[in-house]
Order: C-alpha cells, then structure tokens, then sequence
C-alpha cells in the first residue's frame, strides 16, 4: 500500500487524512481536535481498544452508548471507524440499526474515521467484501452469538444470523431477525453539510 497515494486520493476527493503509526499517537491528536467540543460515539470495536472514550473524555463531553452516556444524534463531533477503506477513496461501513452510520451522514459537523492499516483493501469491491465477510460476521458474533451446536441458520425466523450460527466465517445473505446487515453507506466523500469528515489511518491492527 502507497500511504502517499492514498492520502492523495482521498483528499481530491474532498477527505482530510491523518496517518499515525500508534493508536496512542492516534487518540491524543483525536483528543486535541475535540477539546471543548460534544462528542458522540459510534458502536467500534477499535475505539475500545484505543480506550478513545477515555482519552477524550477530560476535554469533551463525551457520550457513548457502550458506556451508558446514551446517544446525542446533535454532537458537534460524531468518531466511528469503518469495516473497509479502499485504496481508490471509499469508505465502506455495514450497520443492522442505523445510529452507527446515520450520524456519519447527517447531524454532527464533525465525523472522524479512526481506522487501523487491517481495514485497507485495493478497491471497492473488495471494500465490500471485507466488510459483509470478514466485518459483519465477526460483530453478529460478539453481539449475538452463535446458536446452539453451531447449526447454519439460513431461513427467516432463525434466532441468529447465518454467520454468528456458522461462527463467524462469511456471510450467508441470511434474513435472520438478529441480522445486522440491514444497510451498506458508501462515502466517496464527505457530505455537503459536513465542515469537516477526516480519515485517521492507524498503522496496527485494530477491531474487525
């Protein structure tokens, strides 16, 4: 992966671009540019692994579903991560309710990607299959579960969906009730009413 290319890349398409080699050089830059502000999480697994809630938290007021500070759909600053990046300038997340990803189109002034160098694909394509069979499969598990014995679940009404019964290694296209794959965001760039929607590129390994 050329990181001066797609640093390039994103940015003429209307992007900024930070690239840190540590998750703790990561969150304390995340930390500066919040400072004063309200800030809302989305659902991440690599920002609990940056434990960025507790970066963030003496210089912003920060909310969190995760850690019950409920959800402020109105923050000056909304900070996610992704399931993909693409070295073509997309940013790829798939999402079963919608808070994770609607604040990333509408609401917040303010959205930051906070992404370890695992997420990085070639292209869109493959930006979209990372995230239905690598991403998703591994969230349905640790949100749902596997059901018992390990039976694939492939009809509606199963309890779970298809990936979390089977354990978790690809998608099935499932209808399950449980399923978390309800809609695929797509960001070539960033929305008009945004002041400010920003790639933070980590180089570890970091959430699914």
């Amino acid at each position: 992966m050329d990181l001066s290319k797609l640093k390039r890349t994103f940015e003429a398409r209307g992007f900024s671009v930070r690239y840190f080699e540590t998750g703790a050089e990561a969150t304390q830059y995340l930390a500066q540019q919040t400072a004063g502000k309200t800030v809302s999480f989305g659902g991440s697994t690599t920002l609990e692994q940056l434990s960025a809630y507790e970066a963030l938290q003496p210089g912003a007021d920060v909310h969190w579903h995760w850690k019950g500070d409920g959800y402020v759909q109105d923050s000056t600053v909304y900070v996610t991560s992704a399931n993909a990046v693409s070295e073509t300038g997309e940013i790829v997340n798939i999402d079963g309710a919608g808070n994770r990803v609607s604040a990333t189109l509408y609401g917040p002034k303010e959205v930051f990607f906070v992404c370890g160098i695992n997420k990085v694909v070639p292209d869109l394509y493959q930006a979209i299959d990372r995230a239905q069979n690598i991403a998703a499969p591994k969230n349905a598990m640790r949100l749902v579960g596997s059901a018992d014995g390990g039976a694939v679940c492939v009809n509606e009404g199963d309890p779970v969906p298809a990936c979390a019964a089977a354990g978790g290694d690809k998608c099935y296209h499932c209808k399950a009730p449980h399923s978390i794959c309800r809609a695929i965001v797509i960001h070539q760039g960033p929305m008009r009413s945004h002041e400010r929607c920003e790639l933070i590129l980590i180089g570890e390994t970091l959430g699914f």
